[in-house]
């Protein structure tokens, strides 16, 4: 057998050409994948009983789903950890009263992670672990929010998959987050970071068009417009709670900007913002009362970045609030020398235009069919289960030290348009007390 912690490549030399990936075409549907064979239980604990891990109208994300579709009547959901006891029991009812019953019929509820470990039996011991907690109880070495370290202490050995971003906390924790990453990959802990989008067939048709045609990126254009109509939970307007939609809600675009362009020099990074109480940043659909939020904690309504990466190539993200209704509008771009790839919509409905030299026309390929959310879900299964010789078939795209450089680029963007916003502050002050004394 082929080794797994073999395919979990590492991200710290190279340009972006030697960054992992995989090929598109071993990127099934999960309607076209039979269930993982074999006959003993697959334990699974789950850490957090919300919409990530099951679902909701807001959007396609459903950990349990891939699960059981993966793994079929091998999974066994040992435990199911949420303070919110009642919304835990309540979704397991739920799961128990379907056909996937088996899976949960034995599952245990617990308040706390230390609950489990205290109460555990040996036969309860996982295969994977699940985070799928909010950030802002993960990601750091203080005690209550290092569920990794507790994870590493009391499970050695055991595979860990972790919802994006690695945590929302202040800047200064950073440095616990590279702390953490250094820790799971000295253990040699398989551990996957849920930056679905590289998952993407699209997206790895992209690498794979720049890889064989030894491409050097020249250029990532990112644009997301969200539609903040339907936007109606309150902590996502505060930065207090959130820490702004660049980090919490961008990070999927500047990851992918990281992973197509390779690692950037942070103190290149420059941004400005559009704020609240600027004219242009007014919004006449909030379904939220922003007047209960903090003026200085109000998010902005638009954030551009640009910088450079260490490549030489140039970087630039755009983040908008401002559509109404339910849909949002994404694309992103690469450029090279005779290749334009722009993606298209990633979320719901991806569509890749390629053009290549000596065609001035577009290529268009559409994929109807496709499901990031199970594929870095099967990978992470095929990788613990170890069951491909091939060391190519399944990569873990993003690891959490991958994760932890895409967390810490998101809090540079943010510091620069907080700091232009501060510089042009001051600089309309001074110039008020300057036209106040010549009057």
């Amino acid at each position: 057998m082929s080794n797994p912690s073999s395919r979990r490549a590492s991200h710290s030399s190279g340009g972006p050409s030697r960054r992992p990936s995989i090929d598109p075409s071993r990127l099934v549907p999960m309607d076209k994948v039979t269930h993982v064979g074999g006959t003993d239980n697959f334990n699974v604990v789950f850490i957090g009983a919300g919409n990530i891990m099951f679902g909701s109208d807001e959007g396609p994300w459903n950990h349990s789903f891939r699960l059981e579709h993966k793994l079929g009547r091998r999974l066994k959901v040992v435990a199911l950890i949420d303070p919110a006891t009642e919304r835990a029991i309540s979704v397991l009812k739920m799961k128990c009263d379907s056909f996937v019953v088996s899976a949960y019929q034995d599952t245990r509820v617990f308040k706390t992670f230390d609950d489990f470990v205290r109460n555990m039996t040996p036969k309860d011991r996982p295969r994977i672990i699940v985070i799928g907690s909010p950030p802002m109880f993960r990601g750091s070495t203080q005690p209550g929010r290092d569920i990794e370290l507790q994870i590493l202490k009391h499970f050695p050995g055991v595979a860990i998959f972790v919802e994006k971003p690695i945590a929302t906390g202040p800047q200064e924790e950073i440095d616990d987050g590279f702390k953490i990453a250094k820790m799971i990959d000295e253990s040699n802990t398989i551990c996957s970071v849920g930056y679905m989008l590289r998952y993407l067939k699209a997206v790895q048709m992209m690498k794979k068009i720049i890889d064989e045609n030894q491409l050097t990126v020249m250029s990532t254009i990112a644009r997301y417009a969200c539609a903040y109509e339907a936007i109606s939970k309150p902590d996502w307007w505060d930065k207090a709670k959130s820490y702004g939609p660049i980090i919490e809600q961008g990070t999927h675009f500047c990851d992918l900007s990281r992973y197509f362009g390779g690692e950037i020099d942070i103190a290149s990074v420059q941004a400005h913002s559009l704020e609240w109480d600027e004219n242009a940043g007014r919004l006449s659909k909030m379904t939220i009362d922003e007047s209960e939020i903090p003026p200085e904690r109000r998010i902005p309504r638009v954030t551009a970045a640009t910088w450079k990466y260490d490549s030489g190539a140039v970087g630039s993200f755009t983040h908008i609030v401002a559509l109404q209704g339910r849909n949002y509008s994404c694309e992103f771009e690469v450029y090279a020398d005779g290749y334009q790839l722009k993606l298209v919509n990633p979320y719901v409905l991806p569509v890749l235009y390629i053009r290549k030299p000596g065609d001035d026309n577009e290529t268009v390929v559409r994929f109807a069919d496709d499901d990031p959310f199970f594929s870095e879900i099967s990978n992470l299964i095929d990788i613990t289960e170890d069951i491909e010789e091939d060391p190519e078939a399944s990569q873990i795209l993003s690891t959490y030290a991958d994760a932890v450089r895409t967390y810490e680029f998101t809090w540079a963007i943010r510091k620069a348009s907080e700091k232009s916003r501060v510089t042009k502050l001051k600089a309309s002050t001074e110039s008020a007390r300057a036209q106040k004394a010549e009057s």
